[in-house]
């Protein structure tokens, strides 16, 4: 499972859905369906985009080691009632010919050398980030930082990510998956058990950026109730939230751009930014009005569908006074004292280091 791979080099690219934007996936709606697949963890990416039809695309695969038979129903029917296009229990339309399940048998898993550091992500990597960005721009920014971690540290490896997680926001706009706190939990919990009883690291390094209050306290108990020995936790824009939270510039405006920027140009699609800032920035949503919607997500998806709000929420011309690099040293900079601190620890002292108090400040 080699990750490179299968993160996204180009936008509205490939076969994964996770490379593309909310509007080109809305524009292909008509002629695309969507495959979920359920494979065991050594299953490489290439084989699974290998096998479906020109037709289709991609959903980030479940996995058979991290789940038991319950979980994977509960799972896969929470995915189908979010995707493409959440639907209100009460209501009676059903999309949900537009996902195949696409199950592969389970695999021996392949041996390999124990990491000292196993790191990966639990991010929402199938949510909308407004016209511009991709799906999985939360992956995208965990994993320039935690391969460029692989890159420095011996013994440190960057494994496959965990690419569903809780979400609000993405639901009334289409083309984004939450699962339940409750879910989220307990599929944290049997994959950092799983890739233990695969990889046998040292230690675990988990991360993620999406940095929902209710996302971060349900990964925490996943590993609080694993098997794991010796973890940590960091939210990775917890060091950035002069930049982003206080500027209220929450999801997929300014801070998100310019790192995905930093990490890869061309996941940015230029029909959009930045030759039509003005337009991104005239369908954007404010922190605040976000706020006043979340309880009522049937008055959500009516305020979106009647306004025709574009998914950020946030303001894109933040972009203007940021440095991406710099923005991406500081992560790196938290994320390297993070790991000396693991490997330094004794087992038992697990982690969670995001900040003195990592649920003040908060995107949903």
């Amino acid at each position: 499972m080699k990750i490179p791979d299968y993160l996204p080099q180009q936008v509205n690219s490939g076969r994964w859905v996770t490379a593309y934007t909310l509007f080109e996936l809305g524009e292909r709606l008509a002629s695309t369906r969507f495959v979920l697949p359920v494979c065991s963890l050594g299953t490489s990416y290439t084989e699974l985009a290998a096998n479906i039809a020109d037709d289709e695309l991609l959903l980030p695969p479940l996995f058979h080691e991290a789940m038991n038979d319950e979980l994977r129903d509960a799972m896969i029917a929470r995915i189908r009632e979010c995707f493409p296009r959440y639907t209100l229990a009460s209501d009676a339309a059903e999309h949900s010919d537009r996902l195949r399940v696409e199950m592969h048998e389970p695999q021996p898993l392949p041996k390999v050398s124990p990491p000292k550091v196993l790191a990966f992500s639990v991010d929402t990597a199938v949510e909308e980030h407004g016209p511009h960005l991709p799906l999985s721009t939360d992956t995208v920014q965990s994993y320039s930082v935690l391969l460029q971690l692989e890159n420095e540290i011996g013994g440190f490896v960057a494994g496959q990510p965990v690419e569903y997680g809780h979400l609000t926001w993405g639901l009334p706009f289409g083309m984004s998956v939450d699962l339940t706190p409750e879910l989220l939990t307990c599929y944290v919990t049997g994959f950092a058990n799983a890739v233990l009883d695969w990889q046998r690291p040292e230690t675990m390094y988990v991360v993620d950026v999406h940095g929902s209050i209710v996302h971060r306290k349900a990964i925490i108990a996943g590993l609080e109730q694993s098997r794991v020995d010796r973890w940590a936790f960091r939210w990775l824009h917890e060091p950035l939230i002069e930049f982003a939270s206080e500027r209220g510039d929450q999801h997929a405006g300014g801070v998100e751009t310019v790192l995905v920027e930093h990490a890869n140009s061309a996941l940015i699609d230029d029909r959009w930014f930045p030759s039509r800032i003005a337009d991104i920035e005239a369908g954007q949503m404010t922190l605040e009005k976000a706020v006043e919607l979340t309880p009522d997500l049937r008055r959500f998806i009516s305020y979106v569908d009647e306004t025709g709000a574009n998914g950020i929420v946030g303001k894109i011309r933040n972009y203007e006074t940021l440095d991406g690099a710099a923005m991406f040293e500081t992560m790196m900079s938290v994320a390297r004292d993070d790991v000396r601190t693991l490997l330094a620890g004794s087992p038992g002292t697990n982690q969670h280091i995001a900040g003195d108090s990592p649920w003040e400040r908060d995107k949903v």
